[in-house]
């Protein structure tokens, strides 16, 4: 297999070749707990994770040009990401957490919560777990967080990533759970406001009833789904990403305070997303550029 993959890497083409030791080099300064086979305690693996993170590395770079701005304000040690979610499919959270290993110092691998679905389907849980993910349970996030872990949360799920196009830009309602584990784990918050995301996939409608009949949380309609089948789902226009991270935010109090006690905070953290999407909006001079 090494043998093979070696070959594999020499028959790229230059580009790819420096993106790919890019990576390799980013991943070696990296704070990870790695054993003899290149694994850690969670199943990432980090000579899996490279030959996945190629990819998502040449979108970042050529297809959706990500710019990044503070990224020096994520601390050191457990954090929370909060970030505003759209686009239908989760291109927002792989630019996010390339951005976090690529651009921070130290490079950090991002630790993604993801949604029970994936564990279901073929390939995705053992390919999200040997990319650093994990199903987003509070055990895990907490057992994350307590050990230094970078973690990012989307905490309006799927009701952001779905929703229609003439409410882009508008954040849908949090859930909870985040605040609750930032106060369990006294780790902070750091919000990030995507600016892009939400026209690379225009959504037209979202039939949500419909999707949970079929076992889905939700069933949007767009510019390529369903027309284009499984395809249609990943499909992104070429536009531009701006990534904005704010100052970390901290946090105290009961984690199993009620609802509204706990509301209050959240607010805090979506008033500091909104802030940072407002300053994205207005400094780009277009979608594409």
């Amino acid at each position: 297999m090494a043998l093979l993959s070696s070959a594999l890497e020499r028959v790229l083409p230059g580009p790819l070749r420096r993106l790919d030791a890019e990576l390799a080099e980013r991943l070696s300064k990296a704070p990870l707990a790695l054993n003899a086979y290149g694994y850690d305690p969670y199943g990432f693996h980090a000579p899996t994770a490279r030959r996945m993170l190629l990819p998502l590395g040449l979108l970042y770079r050529r297809w959706f040009r990500v710019e990044t701005h503070d990224i020096e304000r994520v601390p050191e040690g457990g954090v929370l990401l909060i970030a505003n979610h759209s686009g239908q499919f989760a291109w927002d959270g792989a630019m996010l957490g390339v951005a976090m290993l690529l651009e921070a110092t130290p490079p950090r691998l991002v630790r993604g919560m993801a949604e029970h679905l994936f564990a279901r389907t073929p390939w995705a849980g053992v390919a999200l777990t040997r990319s650093g993910s994990l199903i987003g349970t509070p055990e895990n996030c907490i057992a994350m967080l307590e050990a230094g872990e970078c973690v990012m949360v989307f905490p309006e799920g799927a009701r952001g990533a779905n929703k229609p196009f003439r409410r882009r830009y508008q954040l849908e309602r949090f859930g909870t759970g985040f605040m609750r584990l930032a106060l369990e784990s006294g780790c902070p918050i750091v919000p990030v406001g995507i600016v892009g995301a939400e026209e690379q996939q225009p959504g037209l409608a979202n039939l949500e009833a419909l999707g949970q009949r079929l076992g889905l949380p939700s069933l949007p309609i767009t510019i390529s789904q369903p027309w284009f089948g499984p395809l249609g789902s990943a499909f992104a226009l070429p536009v531009k990403y701006r990534l904005y991270f704010g100052e970390p935010l901290a946090f105290d109090g009961d984690a199993w305070d009620r609802d509204a006690e706990i509301g209050k905070q959240i607010e805090q953290v979506r008033e500091a997303i909104r802030a940072l999407l407002a300053r994205g909006l207005a400094e780009r001079r277009g979608i594409f550029r």
